[in-house]
């Protein structure tokens, strides 16, 4: 029998089958024919009938050590893993030294992720047979296991050291070093994930996949460019020979890199070819819907996740891609579900669990304080105090209160004034793409002659018209509360007011704002802004641009407040900021706007401008931040007294719950 013998030991299993058949055919009653036609048949597939075998020759042979290995072989086969761990258990006790039983035990230990066990056993294994190959590669995939559990538990300290481990029995192990690198990117240790792959890098064969693993890094860096060069190096290499997986991984990678690179023509150049070849893929659906996000198109998006998930319902980035797409649309009833259901199949899975927790942030209720201390050179000094809590009571509806109070004098005319302003309002959300918000309040003032009371009002639309827009038009009713002197002539600003954003796909963007405003003095203003900008960089955002701003008041009243017949400013800008809703706990978060450019007030001579604006803050925990701020500039508009006016202040936010009142 050993040509039937070779056939098992090379994996030729079907070859095997059909031998020891025809062995069985003469010599019905062979045992060892038996048990090689009982193997051959379950590594063959046919695992069922593998164990119904052996339990038949069980029945003949009850006491043969070996026809009790296979049988409880072909319970694993079976994935029968309670029963396994119970039987081989049993044959541990009947031969403490028995290799294929501890061996077997400890795999079967590692199928019901009982790793530490496992790893017990399979030493005890290698006690009896030291250096055995079989017993270092399953403990080598046990190491594997632990390590996942352990990243799963987000438990990352104990999941490096086993990994690490790992690497002791097989230096430089490939399956090892690609599970360690994906650990320190979970763990958004870049640096760490990083030097791993280049370790990877130095066995040629893995190039491929280090160079992959090198562009991911470099994304979540922010450093795209560097991405791009990793993957473009990455997928030129490969050739008719390279493996069918690591062509489709590679290719995966450099689509994305493009993407992440904006270069949108060629993604979707190269993202149709694969739609061409590989048709109603989930890999390529997945490329096209995160191109189309990039691109703001959300509902092409959410059909291609869709489809997705019509071809696999567990499918991973197509419930937790479908749950940021529909958040982008403002459809968040859909986005939980979907997140939730990437987490039934994916169990505390972090980015599904993150998007979560950054879902119920926009939902949690909050208080916010913020102090400030001005003063110009027209010798006006003020201190405000503002609070203000928000309370969402569900995904569409949400109200809002605030208490302003602000103290103003001037230092030359002793003239001093205070107003405390209070506000109730709400917002409800009528479409996925329009807000209603409304406020309402009084101002009460005490000035040098006059003591009153005034009606407040916000109300306005949030429209999302088209993609990459949106636009804002409402009503504002306010009190002109710069300084004393205001304040003490009860000037009541009844405004109406739009704002417009559009956004390009090529990092260009475009706002304009509009006041029109009358007054109960019997004077009316016009005010115009408008900025092009240029997105540098996504992180930090960087973008630069030029401002241009326009005013005209009916009347001109110079003694009392800035109100020329007409004024221009234009100015050239540069804005730096780490926003503080992308920002990790226990980190800092900042932005700074520089500003300068030109003012033209009436028909006068040019006046060259100013402008700088700082914020610095920490983020204490998810729920807690607090930040610094500072303005300076010598815009006229910015004051109503003169040319340079400065700020500094205090700002404290503070979520009150861990979660939405309204969810449990």
């Amino acid at each position: 029998m050993q040509e039937g013998f070779n056939y098992l030991e090379k994996g030729n299993y079907a070859e095997a089958e059909s031998y020891f058949e025809n062995i069985l055919n003469d010599y019905p009653e062979n045992k060892t024919a038996r048990l090689c036609y009982g193997r051959a048949v379950g590594l063959n597939g046919n695992a069922q009938q593998a164990e119904q075998l052996f339990v038949d020759l069980l029945k003949d042979s009850p006491n043969d050590f070996e026809v009790k290995l296979n049988y409880g072989e072909s319970l694993l086969w079976n994935k029968k893993y309670p029963q396994a761990k119970t039987y081989f258990k049993g044959l541990i006790e009947e031969n403490p030294k028995s290799f294929p039983a501890l061996l077997s035990y400890a795999n079967t230990l590692s199928n019901l992720k009982e790793y530490q066990d496992a790893l017990v056993f399979v030493d005890k294994a290698l006690e009896v047979s030291p250096g055995n190959l079989n017993a270092l590669t399953s403990k080598k995939y046990i190491y594997l296991g632990y390590a996942y559990q352990k990243q799963q538990a987000q438990q990352y300290d104990e999941a490096e050291t086993l990994l690490k481990e790992n690497l002791k029995l097989f230096d430089n192990d490939k399956d090892t070093l690609i599970n360690l690198a994906n650990l320190y990117l979970i763990a958004n240790r870049l640096e760490d994930a990083e030097a791993t792959y280049n370790i990877l890098a130095q066995t040629p064969e893995n190039k491929l996949l280090s160079l992959n693993g090198l562009a991911l890094v470099a994304h979540l860096n922010g450093k795209e460019k560097t991405a791009l060069q990793f993957s473009e190096e990455a997928f030129l290499s490969l050739t008719e020979d390279t493996d069918q997986n690591l062509i489709k991984v590679t290719t995966e990678r450099y689509a994305q890199a493009l993407i992440w690179n904006k270069k949108f023509k060629q993604g979707n150049q190269l993202i149709s070819q694969l739609i061409e070849k590989h048709p109603n893929k989930n890999w390529v659906l997945a490329l096209r819907a995160t191109l189309n996000i990039y691109k703001s198109d959300f509902k092409k998006s959410v059909a291609d996740y869709n489809q997705i998930l019509i071809n696999d319902s567990t499918s991973f980035d197509g419930n937790l891609g479908k749950a940021n797409t529909l958040k982008a649309l403002g459809m968040y009833d859909g986005a939980y579900q979907s997140a939730k259901n990437t987490l039934k199949f994916y169990d505390n899975q972090k980015d599904a669990s993150q998007f979560i927790k950054d879902l119920n942030t926009n939902f949690t209720p909050f208080y916010e304080a913020k102090a400030s201390y001005s003063f110009d050179n027209g010798n006006n000094e003020a201190v405000s105090v503002r609070n203000s809590v928000e309370l969402p009571m569900s995904m569409k509806f949400k109200m809002m209160g605030s208490y302003n109070y602000r103290t103003t004098n001037n230092t030359v005319t002793n003239n001093k004034a205070t107003s405390n302003n209070l506000s109730l309002g709400l917002a409800y959300q009528l479409l996925p793409n329009v807000i209603f918000k409304g406020t309402a309040g009084l101002s009460s003032a005490k000035a040098a002659t006059e003591d009153y009371t005034q009606l407040l009002a916000d109300v306005s639309l949030n429209i999302k018209p088209l993609k990459l827009q949106i636009l804002d038009v409402g009503f504002k009713r306010e009190i002109q509360s710069f300084n004393a002197e205001l304040l003490d002539r009860e000037i009541v600003m009844n405004n109406i007011y739009a704002n417009y954003n559009l956004s390009t796909n090529f990092n260009l963007g475009w706002f304009t704002q509009y006041f029109y405003t009358w007054q109960n003095d019997d004077n009316s203003r016009n005010l115009l802004f408008t900025s092009l900008y240029y997105n540098i960089l996504s992180k930090p955002a960087l973008k630069a641009g030029l401002n241009y701003q326009y005013i005209t008041f009916k009347n001109q009243v110079p003694s009392v407040y800035f109100s020329p017949e007409k004024f221009n400013a234009g100015e050239i800008f540069i804005n730096l900021i780490k926003n503080e809703v992308v920002t990790k706990p226990k980190a800092w978060f900042y932005e700074l706007t520089a500003a300068t450019g030109l003012q033209y007030i009436e028909d006068d001579s040019s006046q060259s401008t100013y402008r700088v604006q700082s914020k610095l803050g920490y983020k204490f925990s998810n729920r807690c931040m607090a930040n610094l701020f500072g303005t300076r500039s010598n815009i006229a508009s910015a004051t109503a007294a003169g040319f340079t006016y400065t700020e500094v202040g205090f700002r404290f936010k503070w979520y009150l719950f861990d979660t939405p009142v309204f969810r449990k």
